[in-house]
């Protein structure tokens, strides 16, 4: 079972249960909806010519737009590169862009820009009903490329750890990308719902959690640490989440 697949295998069973909401947006993606974003966008890519391997700059803030783009990208059978910068055969971006900093053919946007293609247009009839058995998946900096076997096993092995239910609520209250992709990753692959918050205070992710009914809370030491102790929430440092990959 590939990255992907592991993360929305929970899909037929959570349906149209939520599996992730942006606190800053208000943006909600049910299992149901996610998987489709994902699959139809995958379509997407490849009507506009990825092909597997294929590099793609995936230059977004976290959020529920950053974990459909990278697993699109993954679907279809590309590799995704975390940044704004270098050679790759396509960029997804939020808006407009530093063009002197990339070497790209097409670029897709989340927002109206001038010259771009808007993300939303590759959502169409089509879909990818079956990703690639294995292969690279992502990249933090173009360089190291994690395959869908690493970030599977290494899944896996937290969600060991961990011990993510269903039933939980999972804020993810940090700020670094490739984190707040693994925190949703986690959540998702348990049939968790996971809320992105957006590295909050110590008094918004408290009232966060208590308007969200979180259960868990995986957030930067200095936070984590001041969380510590709530007789209701389960807290978790984030470097927990990426320690195992060495990075």
């Amino acid at each position: 079972m590939t990255w992907t697949e592991l993360v929305m295998g929970m899909t037929s069973v959570r349906g149209d249960q939520p599996a992730v909401s942006d606190v800053r947006t208000g943006e909600v993606l049910s299992y149901a909806s996610f998987a489709r974003r994902v699959t139809h966008a995958a379509a997407g890519l490849r009507r506009f010519g990825l092909r597997y391997g294929d590099r793609v700059l995936v230059d977004l803030p976290l959020g529920v737009g950053l974990t459909v783009a990278v697993h699109a990208v993954a679907w279809a059978g590309g590799t995704a590169v975390l940044g704004a910068t270098g050679t790759a055969l396509m960029m997804i971006t939020q808006g407009p862009h530093t063009r002197e900093a990339v070497d790209v053919q097409r670029v897709f946007t989340f927002e109206r820009t001038p010259g771009a293609i808007q993300f939303a247009d590759l959502i169409g009839g089509r879909t990818v009903e079956f990703g690639p058995l294995a292969g690279p998946a992502l990249s933090l900096d173009g360089d190291r490329v994690l395959d869908h076997d690493e970030l599977a096993t290494d899944l896996r092995r937290l969600a060991s750890r961990l011990l993510i239910s269903k039933d939980d609520v999972v804020l993810s209250a940090v700020s670094e990308p490739f984190t707040g992709l693994r925190v949703a990753d986690l959540a998702m692959m348990a049939g968790a719902q996971v809320v992105i918050a957006h590295e909050p205070t110590l008094i918004g992710a408290r009232v966060l959690a208590g308007e969200r009914a979180a259960t868990l809370v995986v957030a930067p030491y200095e936070l984590a640490r001041k969380l510590l102790g709530d007789p209701v929430l389960r807290v978790v440092d984030e470097r927990a989440i990426v320690s195992s990959l060495g990075l």
